[in-house]
């Protein structure tokens, strides 16, 4: 199942992926700008323009003090927030399928998101708060990630098809751990809290949020985006990437761990939202190939625009808002079902 990268030597295929690219940035900066716009109380263009412009240079005020209280403290934020989880969760599923060279890989293979819906049910059940929700997400989050690596280290065998078994063994010990939590919870208040966190949310999103995980993420975005081509090196095994020059286990590693980073820092904010790492990747792979050097900047763009899409509709669809993970699973699976019923190799 694993896939091979042949970087590519035609101008005319790369021509082709930089404009592919270079639309999704388009398509991702005018999603933005009608999210910022669409919802239950409009915004004009103008309107919020002027606010934006406010923050740098005084304007004559053409807003009320709602929409401004509107704009920077609910709608702002939320865009914010869906534009960055969208791009951590794409390309953390790029990242793992090239390192483990299985394209049907999500980020939560190492049980990051397990253990952190371990961590956040821990965290309401003992009455924290929001703040302290997301960190015992992130910690634990982290924490299983270890512990898997760890698990991993001492095993003996393939080395990749032990990481994975071992982070469906850990995921599983961790997804008893909430059906714990679920079934001691009070039923008129924990629990429900619990069960809210675990279809993932954007509501109540704030720049306290974004402040929190932004350097997180930015670090881990970062790092992925300057090994995009040792991703490609490692998608053709380790004697290959030898004979190149590159030590592989060595990338390997900090690829996973610039990868599960990104996975804790989107997760702890969001709750669980599922898919995204799995089926935008290869949507990119189909426009611009398997070459990392390209897919991954195009997962990072279109993961960020899908998911606020998503958020969008999410928000807009009903009078009562749909948590955002069930949404992506109604697309993730079918996709899925596609991808695994289709002729053509993955």
């Amino acid at each position: 199942m694993g896939h091979t990268v042949a970087l590519p030597r035609h101008s005319h295929a790369t021509a082709r992926a930089r404009c592919v690219v270079a639309g999704l940035a388009a398509l991702l900066v005018v999603a933005a700008t009608v999210s910022l716009l669409l919802g239950r109380y409009p915004i004009s263009l103008a309107e919020a323009a002027a606010m934006l412009a406010n923050l740098v240079v005084p304007q004559e005020p053409i807003w009320s003090d709602q929409q401004a209280t509107l704009f920077f403290n609910v709608r702002l934020p939320r865009v914010l927030l869906a534009l960055m989880v969208g791009c951590c969760l794409a390309v953390a599923g790029a990242a793992y399928q090239g390192t483990f060279q299985n394209p049907l890989v999500s980020p939560d293979i190492l049980g990051a998101s397990q253990g952190a819906a371990f961590g956040a049910a821990v965290a309401i059940l003992l009455g924290l708060s929001s703040v302290m929700t997301s960190v015992f997400a992130f910690g634990f989050s982290l924490l299983t990630v270890l512990l898997v690596l760890l698990i991993s280290a001492r095993a003996r065998g393939n080395h990749m098809m032990v990481v994975v078994l071992a982070g469906v063994m850990v995921s599983s010990l961790f997804q008893a751990g909430v059906s714990y939590a679920k079934l001691v919870a009070d039923p008129t208040d924990e629990l429900a809290d619990i069960t809210y966190w675990l279809m993932g949310s954007l509501t109540g999103a704030s720049m306290r949020d974004i402040t929190m995980v932004f350097p997180i993420m930015l670090l881990g975005c970062a790092t992925l985006f300057a090994l995009r081509w040792r991703i490609n090196i490692l998608t053709m095994g380790d004697d290959e990437a030898a004979t190149m020059g590159v030590n592989a286990k060595r990338t390997r590693i900090v690829v996973i761990i610039a990868a599960t980073l990104v996975t804790a820092a989107s997760v702890c904010v969001t709750g669980m939202i599922g898919w995204v790492g799995l089926i935008i990747p290869h949507l990119c792979r189909m426009l611009v190939g398997a070459d990392y050097r390209r897919l991954i900047p195009a997962s990072m763009l279109m993961g960020a625009t899908f998911l606020l899409i998503v958020d969008d509709i999410a928000r807009l669809a009903t009078t009562a808002e749909i948590p955002i993970g069930i949404l992506t699973a109604f697309v993730g699976a079918p996709f899925f079902l596609y991808l695994i019923t289709r002729k053509k190799k993955l």
